[in-house]
């Protein structure tokens, strides 16, 4: 007994470190992140709800019934630890006090760039698609959700969620962080052209495919 309650709690917490991660999920995403059926998330939802840390919305895609995203409450959100949060923002409010506007752009450029020197090297010899993949395994791995898919003569990064959304809403200036890293990564300028801090529902960038450009 004391074991199935202790499975039910872990599984709790992963949906909610799932919404969290992610800001807003289906049921069905639920079900694949966490790797249980739909009808245990609804069950696990139905509780989280009851306690007041999960609460949903509808939202109407095209034809057909609405579907239903699950979102963290204030009381879900404080489960997980804010005090970062709170130093990373008034350090940054300090560094734009005290510091040229310039000068505070530069420092987000630096942490870019040292950041994609650590892997620059793993692009060495690799195909765009190939660089492509590597930029969504390691972004993904900091926290965003990250996809892509050609366009015609473009690739589209998506980026659905953003770790860094909550600084950015008083700090935009962090938004350039991936930008520069996904350009420095693939060798291609990278050009941002919808943004969650816009209130578009993702990040999206726009890069040529270097293979349709020489034709």
């Amino acid at each position: 007994m004391f074991e199935q309650i202790e499975q039910l709690k872990n599984t709790r917490e992963r949906v909610l470190q799932t919404i969290l991660t992610r800001d807003e999920c289906t049921i069905n995403e639920l079900a694949k992140a966490v790797d249980i059926n739909p009808i245990s998330v609804r069950h696990h939802i139905t509780r989280l709800q009851a306690d007041g840390l999960v609460d949903a919305y509808e939202e109407r895609h095209g034809v057909g019934r609405p579907r239903r995203l699950y979102y963290l409450t204030e009381k879900g959100q404080e489960l997980f630890p804010t005090r970062y949060l709170r130093l990373t923002l008034r350090l940054l409010e300090q560094l734009k006090v005290t510091m040229p506007p310039n000068m505070v752009d530069q420092i987000f450029s630096h942490m870019a760039q040292d950041l994609a020197a650590e892997y620059k090297k793993f692009t060495i010899g690799k195909t765009l698609e190939q660089r492509l993949d590597l930029v969504k395994e390691l972004l993904n791995n900091e926290g965003f959700t990250v996809d892509w898919e050609l366009q015609g003569k473009h690739y589209q990064i998506h980026e659905s969620n953003c770790p860094y959304f909550f600084v950015g809403k008083d700090y935009p200036e962090v938004c350039s962080v991936d930008q520069i890293l996904i350009s420095i990564l693939l060798d291609v300028p990278a050009q941002k052209i919808n943004c969650k801090l816009n209130g578009d529902p993702h990040c999206i960038f726009v890069v040529m495919n270097s293979s349709q450009e020489q034709m």
